[in-house]
């Protein structure tokens, strides 16, 4: 269900946290942050509240962030323990359709690159099909820590602003 920003903005701090907590995956800090700067003007202000709480928080934070992602067709995915927004995602994108060949290369993909990074490959998957998944995957495992670091946090902050959207209206 949609809530306006007049109800989030009017929200005790807890309900407010309660309804954005998953935003950004499993890290309602970043919700608890932005509630205390209400109120915001539109919806804009309130995804750049939520977008400073990441950008200005310590490595450890941002690094339990990303961690906190699934991996795109991993285990969670196959056991069904994905957040109800990640498996939306994921299936938008047909990785719930994927044929064995694409499931194992997508597995190698998420080995190597969590070996490499220390957390998953993170993408925002909307308007992209398992093809043009892989293809970024296979381009983005050669960028260097720091670089990929910084791609997965803009990942991040894309997939919240989809989400945002999905579930602020007005």
């Amino acid at each position: 269900m949609p809530y306006r920003l007049t109800e989030l903005n009017a929200m005790p701090a807890a309900e407010f946290v309660r309804v954005l907590g998953g935003i950004y995956e499993h890290s309602p800090w970043v919700a608890e942050q932005a509630a205390a700067q209400r109120p915001f003007a539109d919806l804009g202000a309130l995804s750049a509240a939520m977008r400073v709480a990441v950008d200005e928080a310590d490595e450890a934070a941002r690094l339990a962030l990303l961690r906190a992602h699934p991996e795109l067709a991993g285990k969670a995915a196959v056991r069904g323990e994905l957040t109800a927004e990640s498996t939306r995602e994921q299936q938008g994108a047909g990785l719930d359709q994927c044929s064995q060949e694409e499931f194992d290369r997508l597995q190698q993909l998420n080995r190597r690159y969590l070996d490499k990074f220390g957390f998953p490959f993170i993408l925002a998957v909307r308007g992209y099909d398992r093809a043009g998944i892989l293809a970024e995957f296979a381009r983005r495992i050669d960028n260097s820590p720091a670089e990929e670091l910084q791609t997965s946090i803009s990942q991040v902050h894309r997939i919240a602003q989809f989400r945002l959207h999905d579930l602020v209206s007005g």
